[in-house]
């Protein structure tokens, strides 16, 4: 068989060999030195992502080497010096994943090191380097390449000449397969391009299996509208739409601008959603220093709220009870079928044991820093816990008070596997051994050592 595979008697299994490899660039290389049939297989693995890539970016004269004289002039004018030699491969033909801000990164530093002189402008550096950029951006959307992955950071020095778009029309492949697109916008950047270039993807993507974005409050509101417009019809517009993130970054969004609403039309095959530091899944949902309207929560939750299994509660913002109130009667209303939760940082409340009171199912129960003690929660947990809960995680377990109630709560709950303790070094070695002995069917144990399996 190893003679057949250096033959490239067998290609299937040699393409899947070499795809194991294309995070090592090094053993990449070597295998595309072995042979001319390894080199036609190993040179496109190897340029598929070279922008993430941070050595000294040599490479970049390999994309040029396709530029046309005019555009060769254009680059010795600036004060490039540039010497072309005809390559065996089409470099950019190979191309998949595509960085913007990667891309800039590397053109700059291309750019740099290929000055005949030294330039002491900064800006006169930034023009060069624009142009160096389209020039790259449009030999790529020129080659013929098939893009599977586009991250979108733009700065506020770059923008698009209005030839890369007509390049772009001119591949209608390019984003035929595209399955991944990030996009980043903050308003010292150069919102225009943005726009245009948003318009350009709800035109001609349809395969997008996940879609991140991170778009800063701080746009005034036609800005918004307009992003917010093209972002909706991408949404829209796709057949399989697997994830979805949005993030706020430090200015905290509180407005999803019809976000929610066209989502539903993805609810067949959406997994997951993240909103700012919200995030919701099928069958997870994790909220932590949530930022957002509190009128928006219940209409995740009421779409989805059934489906929900898994649920993280992690409340930053301890002094403000009402919301906390607020999120436990939506999750008490919408979220039925939960075997998970996981509360830190909030109140004792006649909310938290409705919640957990109203939830049959529930086998994983963990109540991290928690502001009430182990005696005031074994006293009104509600009896149906009895008949379900597997595993019981408790901040710390430290006075003998508390260990008795725990040693109650075990007896009575006779479903109750284990107990971990997050402060597990505050553990009295004598109540660890006390509670055991009461009931020799629950182990106390430290919580990284509880196993989530439900």
């Amino acid at each position: 068989m190893a003679s057949k595979i250096f033959m490239g008697d067998m290609p299937e299994l040699m393409e899947n060999i070499l795809n194991n490899l294309k995070n090592e660039l090094n053993s990449l290389y070597s295998c595309s030195l072995v042979s001319r049939h390894w080199c036609k297989m190993s040179i496109p693995i190897l340029w598929q992502n070279p922008f993430s890539f941070y050595p000294k970016p040599l490479y970049i004269s390999e994309y040029f080497s396709s530029l046309d004289e005019d555009e060769i002039y254009i680059l010795k004018e600036y004060g490039i010096n540039l010497e072309i030699s005809r390559k065996l491969f089409n470099y950019a033909k190979f191309l998949k994943d595509l960085n913007l801000s990667n891309l800039e990164f590397i053109a700059r530093k291309w750019t740099s090191l290929n000055l005949v002189e030294p330039i002491s402008s900064r800006i006169y550096l930034d023009v060069l380097v624009n142009i160096v950029i389209n020039l790259l951006l449009k030999l790529i959307f020129e080659s013929g390449t098939i893009l599977h992955k586009l991250v979108l950071s733009f700065s506020e020095l770059f923008e698009f000449k209005p030839e890369i778009f007509y390049s772009i029309g001119r591949n209608e492949l390019f984003f035929s397969r595209l399955q991944h697109l990030s996009l980043s916008v903050i308003p010292e950047f150069n919102t225009e391009n943005v726009t245009i270039f948003l318009k350009v993807l709800a035109k001609n993507i349809t395969t997008i299996s996940s879609l991140n974005l991170e778009i800063c409050s701080d746009f005034k509101p036609e800005l918004f509208h307009s992003l917010f417009h093209h972002i909706i019809r991408i949404i829209k517009s796709q057949d399989q739409l697997k994830l979805f993130g949005l993030d706020g970054g430090d200015h905290y969004l509180t407005e999803l601008h019809g976000i929610i609403s066209a989502l539903e039309c993805q609810k067949n095959s959406l997994q997951k959603v993240i909103i700012k530091e919200c995030a919701y899944s099928k069958d997870t949902l994790e909220i932590v220093d949530c930022a957002i309207d509190v009128h928006t929560m219940p209409l995740i939750l009421e779409k989805y709220g059934l489906l929900i299994q898994r649920l993280r509660f992690n409340s930053k913002n301890s002094d403000d009870f009402d919301e906390e109130l607020f999120f436990l009667k939506a999750f008490k209303s919408f979220c039925p079928n939960i075997t998970y939760l996981y509360i830190s940082n909030i109140e004792f409340s006649i909310q938290l044991l409705e919640l957990i009171g109203s939830l049959q199912r529930l086998q994983f129960l963990s109540l991290r820093r928690y502001f009430a003690t182990m005696s005031t929660m074994s006293r009104h947990f509600p009896q149906s816990l009895q008949r379900t809960l597997k595993k019981l995680l408790i901040y710390r377990l430290d006075d003998e008070k508390d260990t008795r109630a725990l040693i109650e709560f075990c007896i009575r709950n006779k479903s109750l596997n284990y107990v971990g303790v997050y402060i597990y070094s505050d553990l009295n070695e004598n109540f660890r051994k006390e509670a055991e002995t009461h009931d020799a069917n629950v182990v106390l144990v430290p919580s990284s050592r509880i196993i989530v399996n439900c």
